[in-house]
């Protein structure tokens, strides 16, 4: 009899898909948050098919990580509903709640007892919100379907059913097992899909492994030689993600600057961090402080010893609890292996610890912890008998169950606000973790978007009082400068230049700076500098023109302006003030034609209008100017 001819397990798949769906409905309501932006409100690769080819095949410029199948679900979704961030949140949470079921069928397949509480558990458990209301970890719920769904057609081609174990000996199994290559190259695919959708998924083999000898007496060849593909394609996906880390996520700098022993320590309090985050989830928070690695401080060593001591002890105790604690814990730590501090990854940059790293980490844990819930309080007695018949430890057990997954689920909801927006995520990881320069600084980004300027100040102010850094230099210039303090402005952009030369920002703003000083010499040089380091850089080319026309050098000016608007063919500005060094050229009908596009681009553009009309006057054709100047002048009142 097959799962689903039940019809109570049909039943339970709907109620926690509906469970799932309640607990995020706070998360539904937000809105796009840190990396969202280049992930997706200012990723023109959404646009068109164009976009969608740069995705798949050109994986140095289509996003910092290689993760074509999570970019392909965005550029569908831009398709369907644009940049309305409800469509967005909606996908992520149907794919955890699909998640959920696919963590309950593995676990059914595998005999777990308490498998429906364990994905109760994973559905609802408050660490999980990271991953499921940040639009940008679609990276995790995506590659969770697809990792999950690649073990499930595993377990199915080695013949594992709801039976308690799998014997090496049972030479029938075996040999529908060497029949079902179907159901091998499905687990290929969707292993493959995984490692597009994110690396991290590379564990899957090593966790079948441990299944394997977790539900067997032995690992033999027969086992191992079907995954040894799984392990190099994996293998080569990580390498390739460590590099796109270090050469285009900017994963190098003093933050990374770890040896060996400074990774051990980092690995073993992580290892414990996560654990601990899993039983306790109280104070989540977007980051969480970067600790102080240092083998002076001796204590820090005890986390690393106890890892071992864990690890020893589950061993020495197999013959007494069999291996289910152990290979738990082995999972938890094989899948965490990429977050735990032996790899570098850009977010170490703020802090060693993230909640979205342990998403698929969590499973085991939570998995054991159910298992012996359900065993302690005999629920596989009321599976057996179809009833309650008075048991009062059934009956405590059945309101443990329901307080732990009421307070999970509450938990959930209530942290699901916090992702509404930038200014409501930044304010609550500030209020956990006063130390986070860059929740600071971020604030007073999202202030500076509201016109707060003294309020954005301040928060850039702070984030440097706690770590010198070039970004709150940069963006604390360009409030001052907003605020005219030209003096000030200058002052942040060279100190952010001195802790970071190859700034490139920097270069335009103090540019910028300098013209409004009248400096254009110095601003040219600035800006020269910007377009060295990054040569496609749009506002430094526009920049550029702009001294250069002002210095009246027109010619040098009109080939920055176009190559401005050959990264950005639809700013209207660009097209006007190339029109306008076209037409001190004597270039009319050059000059009519870009102010026609800038008029194109934005039909309220009255000096676009009026320099129109202008051109048409001086080729004599007066009603066409009368119209333009006419238009122009109406515009601009």
């Amino acid at each position: 009899m097959t799962l689903f001819k039940k019809w109570h397990n049909l039943i339970f798949g709907i109620v926690l898909f509906i469970v799932t769906i309640v607990a995020y409905i706070p998360a539904l309501g937000g809105g796009f948050i840190w990396d969202d932006d280049d992930h997706v409100t200012k990723n023109k690769k959404l646009r068109d098919v164009e976009g969608l080819k740069e995705i798949w095949f050109s994986p140095k410029t289509s996003s910092h990580q290689y993760y074509p199948i999570v970019f392909t679900s965005f550029w569908a979704e831009y398709q369907v509903w644009h940049l309305r961030p409800l469509g967005y949140h909606l996908v992520n949470v149907l794919l955890h709640a699909f998640g959920a079921i696919l963590l309950w069928l593995i676990l059914y397949r595998l005999s777990v007892p308490g498998a429906w509480l364990a994905a109760f558990i994973f559905a609802l458990h408050p660490a999980h919100v990271e991953s499921v209301a940040w639009i940008s970890e679609r990276k995790n719920v995506l590659s969770g379907i697809f990792y999950l769904s690649s073990l499930l057609a595993y377990l199915a081609y080695l013949g594992f059913s709801n039976i308690n174990s799998l014997r090496a000996d049972n030479k029938k199994q075996i040999s529908n097992m060497s029949r079902q290559w179907g159901l091998y190259a499905l687990a290929m695919i969707l292993f493959i899909c995984a490692l597009l959708s994110k690396t991290v998924t590379a564990s899957l083999p090593v966790v079948a492994l441990l299944l394997i000898w977790w539900k067997r007496d032995h690992v033999g060849w027969r086992d191992s030689l079907p995954l040894f593909p799984f392990l190099l394609i994996g293998a080569s996906f990580g390498i390739f993600t460590a590099w796109l880390e270090v050469n285009y996520m900017g994963t190098k700098g003093e933050e990374y600057y770890l040896s060996f022993v400074d990774r051990f320590l980092v690995a073993g309090r992580a290892l414990w961090f996560y654990a601990g985050k899993l039983v306790w989830p109280s104070n989540l928070t977007f980051i969480y402080p970067r600790w102080e690695i240092s083998l002076e401080v001796w204590q820090q060593l005890l986390f690393p010893l106890g890892i071992v001591i864990v690890f020893a002890a589950l061993w020495l105790l197999i013959k007494h609890f069999g291996k289910a604690p152990l290979v738990s814990v082995m999972i938890f730590a094989v899948t965490l292996f990429p977050a735990l501090g032996f790899v570098d990854v850009f977010p170490f940059k703020y802090s060693f610890v993230a909640d979205h790293f342990q998403y698929l980490a969590s499973i085991s844990l939570i998995a054991f912890f159910s298992a012996c819930l359900y065993k302690k309080f005999r629920f596989h007695n009321f599976e057996l008998r179809g009833g309650w018949h008075n048991d009062k430890l059934q009956l405590a057990g059945v309101f443990i169950v329901a307080l732990i997954l009421c307070i999970l689920g509450t938990l959930t909801w209530r942290q699901g606000y916090i992702y509404r927006d930038l200014e409501t995520l930044w304010k609550d990881t500030i209020k956990k973790n006063p130390s986070a320069w860059m929740a600071h600084h971020n604030l007073g980004m999202a202030l500076a978007k509201q016109g707060n300027l003294d309020e954005a100040i301040h928060r850039y102010s702070e984030a440097l009082r706690i770590k010198a850094n070039y970004l709150s230099n940069n963006n604390l210039g360009l409030a001052f400068f907003e605020q005219g303090r030209i003096r000030k402005a200058i002052d942040h952009y060279s100190e952010a230049l001195r802790i970071k030369p190859d700034y490139f920002e920097a270069h335009n703003n103090l540019g910028v700076a300098l013209v409004a000083q009248g400096k254009i010499r110095d601003a040219i040089d600035h800006y020269s500098e910007a377009l060295r380091i990054r040569p496609n850089y749009f506002d430094a080319h526009y920049n550029f023109g702009l001294a250069l026309f002002e210095q009246g050098n027109v010619m040098a000016a009109i080939s920055h302006y176009n190559e401005a608007l050959r990264i950005k063919p639809d700013f209207p500005e660009g097209h006007n003030n190339l029109g306008t060094a076209y037409y001190k050229m004597g270039q009319l009908d050059k000059a009519i034609k870009e102010f026609q596009m800038a008029i194109q681009y934005d039909p309220q553009f009255s000096n676009a209008h009026y320099n129109l009309g202008i051109a048409y006057g001086d080729k004599g054709e007066k009603e066409k100017a009368y119209q333009e100047m006419r238009k122009g002048m109406s515009l601009s009142n």
